[in-house]
């Protein structure tokens, strides 16, 4: 979807203001914040797909008035509710108050090590050959689904040139909405500046991004 979260070549946003030494956490709170996601995650009830839409789907004005870990906490909320886990009444009152669904695992305090460690790998195998290969030129898909999708709005119905072939990756346009992992081959594509941000862009500039299959086709 078109969603808060796509904010590749949009302007009125302010300038971008990295903080130098960055710290993970800026409040206490965060910490809880991420862990509180990541054990809500371990429940099972959900993958990082589902978790991810769930973010770009708060309403924009929200969503820009929320800092990085609200954004979570809020999500996860929706989360939380949409599988049973919890109620309206339940955040209202701060605490359990209406029955809620069984997990289907639940993560151990001494368990988060190696399951951090393990991560979520999502490398698929693909059961037919890539049908593009290095230096080939190609054109993504111009569309504006209504449901989730990792190919930027700015790499839109672009023109560019596979820079390489990666593995075939879980795709989470469908893996999102429970229709299945149905992975594909990945490819990173390389654009001139020109032909993303158009006339006056930087002739030295180029952006590259990872693109299931599915969005391109032969240019």
């Amino acid at each position: 979807m078109n969603g808060p979260q796509d904010l590749g070549g949009q302007m009125g946003f302010g300038p971008v203001a990295p903080e130098m030494d960055e710290p993970y956490f800026h409040a206490e709170w965060e910490k809880r914040a991420l862990g509180v996601t990541l054990t809500a995650g371990a429940m099972g009830a959900w993958n990082i797909d589902e978790s991810r839409h769930a973010r770009e789907s708060l309403h924009p004005a929200d969503y820009y008035a929320s800092s990085y870990y609200q954004i979570w906490i809020k999500a996860l909320e929706v989360l939380l509710q949409r599988h049973g886990f919890i109620t309206q009444s339940d955040l209202a009152a701060g605490k359990a108050v209406d029955p809620a669904a069984t997990p289907k695992r639940v993560l151990k305090a001494a368990d988060v090590p190696a399951v951090l460690a393990k991560g979520g790998p999502c490398d698929r195998p693909v059961a037919t050959p890539a049908s593009f290969q290095a230096g080939d030129r190609v054109r993504t898909k111009n569309f504006n689904p209504t449901g989730h999708t990792r190919l930027p709005r700015y790499a839109r119905g672009k023109n560019g040139t596979i820079e390489a072939v990666r593995d075939g990756f879980v795709f989470p346009d469908s893996n999102a909405h429970g229709k299945g992992e149905n992975p594909q081959w990945v490819y990173t594509v390389v654009f001139d500046g020109g032909e993303i941000w158009g006339e006056g862009a930087d002739p030295t500039l180029v952006v590259s991004i990872d693109a299931w299959e599915s969005y391109l086709e032969p240019a």
